[in-house]
């Protein structure tokens, strides 16, 4: 096994995201697995979804994971690099293949969707706390990561309890549930997910998926309440929008896992010193406080979601992950992070791919600044993302 790496001590970045990704086999046509003559190469993973629309929108961002010594794992590293996250440590694995797979042109929800993974033995499958570079995947101000690379393989599953377990000065832990049912299996229990969640900062969970996997119902509150640890609960509830449920107190001054993060201040006490290294609302995302800090309570905020001429839905979870963490990392306020986790989702959804070009910053900020009716109002359409600077400037105004 080798890396692509020079071992020197690894830069921190905006955003580390670790997980598998795989070269994605797109049907020249609709049609049946069985009947599709052709099909289009492309690249898929929850993780460097979220770290390739990161970097499109500005950020700087890496890429952590293992791939195989083979031409799909170059495919992976050239295209992942190619939006300019730092693939550096990614790790090549003379044994063990580069996952693939197939899927049809309908979408998820269709019920003739098919989908074909061959990633059983992966490289990727093969993570583990010794076999990732453990400095390089900490220096990042935020971490990234998904329940899939959970359920991948036992010793996947130590290196996720690993990286989210408390230990001092830590990146800020971004979980996505991203809970795949044909992943786990028979005799597989989800539940390890909710374990996992509980030791991150931010989470992102489906209404649907918390009930499959875990059998919480009763809407956001009941999923907040099973999940008291983190900063911060995004519930996203299909086309009725988000809702992001912050702790029941909140934090008034910087975590130590917090410093170096960059983001507005947001002036509810931090002392002059510490003031540029908030994230968010006052750094209050993460993890416990330090002693001494005051505490306050905190409301919840939602969005709903935006009228969206679907072109394919793949992808767009990662999409709104990588829209609300950019608005983190620049400090802005819970419901304009939703909206931004929104338009960025909405680029998404309005193209076939798992990935696309993000809208430019200063048409996303006024639309995401639209009052209440504007926003619900406003529908986004193939190609939406495509206005140049000139066309930003001219979007609708509050």
């Amino acid at each position: 096994m080798t890396a692509t790496g020079t071992g020197n001590a690894p830069d921190v970045v905006d955003v580390v995201a670790l997980g598998e990704s795989m070269v994605t086999f797109l049907p020249a046509r609709p049609g049946r697995l069985a009947d599709v003559p052709s099909f289009h190469r492309s690249i898929g993973g929850a993780e460097s979804n979220v770290a390739c629309a990161l970097a499109a929108a500005g950020h700087t961002t890496r890429w952590v994971s293992r791939v195989g010594a083979d031409g799909f794992g170059d495919h992976l590293v050239e295209a992942i690099g190619a939006y300019g996250v730092d693939v550096s440590h990614v790790r090549r694995d003379p044994s063990r293949p580069t996952g693939v797979y197939f899927r049809t042109a309908g979408d998820r929800a269709d019920d003739a969707h098919e989908v074909a993974y061959y990633r059983a033995g992966s490289a990727a499958s093969a993570m583990s706390p010794a076999g990732v570079d453990l400095d390089a995947v900490r220096a990042g101000r935020v971490l990234h990561l998904s329940g899939i690379t959970a359920a991948l393989s036992p010793d996947c599953l130590d290196l996720m309890r690993e990286l989210t377990a408390p230990r001092p000065a830590r990146p800020l832990i971004s979980f996505d549930v991203n809970h795949r049912p044909g992943l786990w299996g028979e005799g597989r229990n989800p539940d390890v997910l909710l374990a996992l969640a509980r030791g991150a900062d931010i989470v992102f969970v489906g209404e649907d998926e918390a009930e499959e996997a875990w059998d919480i119902t009763g809407g956001p509150a009941t999923i907040r309440q099973a999940l008291p640890e983190p900063g911060l609960v995004v519930v996203k509830q299909g086309a009725q929008g988000a809702v992001a449920l912050p702790a029941a107190r909140g934090q008034s001054c910087l975590p130590q896992s917090l410093k170096g993060l960059g983001g507005t201040p947001m002036g509810d006490g931090d002392p002059p010193a510490r003031a540029k290294s908030r994230v968010g609302e006052g750094g209050r995302d993460g993890t416990p406080q330090s002693p001494g800090c005051e505490t306050t309570p905190r409301p919840a905020a939602t969005s709903p979601a935006l009228k969206v001429d679907v072109v394919a839905t793949t992808g767009a979870g990662d999409a709104f992950a990588a829209g609300f963490l950019s608005a983190t990392l620049r400090g802005l306020p819970l419901t304009a992070r939703l909206r931004h986790g929104h338009l960025m989702a909405a680029a998404t959804l309005t193209t076939p791919g798992d990935l696309t070009t993000p809208p430019p910053r200063p048409l996303a900020d006024r639309l995401a600044a639209l009052d209440a009716s504007a926003w619900e109002t406003l529908r986004l359409g193939p190609g939406w993302t495509d206005a140049d600077a000139e066309a930003a400037e001219e979007a609708p105004t509050p």
